[in-house]
């Protein structure tokens, strides 16, 4: 692990990672990307237990990051949703890479940017760069309060969002 990691900004891209996810979840199933979307879920969830106080599974994160590499370049290009499912695997990449350590140049202001972008390429006549901004702000006031447990639950609430509005008619 790099002595420069950011446990806050890590706690916050794997928040970003989990929250997009209600969205990319259903878009990977859609795509029949379920497995490689799990196996990128299972590294920010072994992030998040670290950032717990549990061990690190490097060859779960490290698989992962493997995963994510391609999963990105795999969604159709004939499906809906495209932008925001290359933009999330971004997040992912930067939660994971921030864990490895591996590239130093990458940082977590980069995965809330690419977490931004995200939203607003996600197909949806809703403002979700608004909503994602204001979930990122939430997510850091609720880091500072009560620690990294809250935060997961606050990012699965927030995810449930992003599902709905991809399983809307009109998305």
């Amino acid at each position: 692990m790099a002595e420069t990691f950011d446990a806050k900004g890590e706690a916050l891209c794997c928040a970003a990672v989990i929250r997009l996810g209600g969205a990319t979840g259903v878009l990977a199933a859609r795509a029949g990307l379920t497995d490689g979307y799990r196996r990128i879920v299972a590294g920010v969830e072994n992030i998040a237990a670290f950032l717990e106080g549990h061990p690190l599974d490097r060859d779960v994160v490290s698989s992962a990051f493997a995963e994510n590499w391609f999963l990105g370049g795999d969604y159709p290009a004939q499906l809906p949703g495209r932008s925001f499912f290359k933009a999330w695997s971004d997040v992912a990449f930067v939660a994971l890479a921030l864990t490895l350590g591996d590239q130093p140049q990458i940082t977590a202001s980069l995965g809330m940017d690419s977490a931004l972008r995200a939203a607003s390429a996600l197909p949806s006549s809703l403002p979700l760069r608004a909503y994602e901004l204001a979930c990122q702000q939430e997510a850091e006031v609720q880091l500072r309060a009560s620690g990294v447990g809250e935060l997961w639950g606050l990012a699965g609430r927030q995810a449930g969002h992003y599902r709905r509005v991809v399983r809307l008619p009109d998305s």
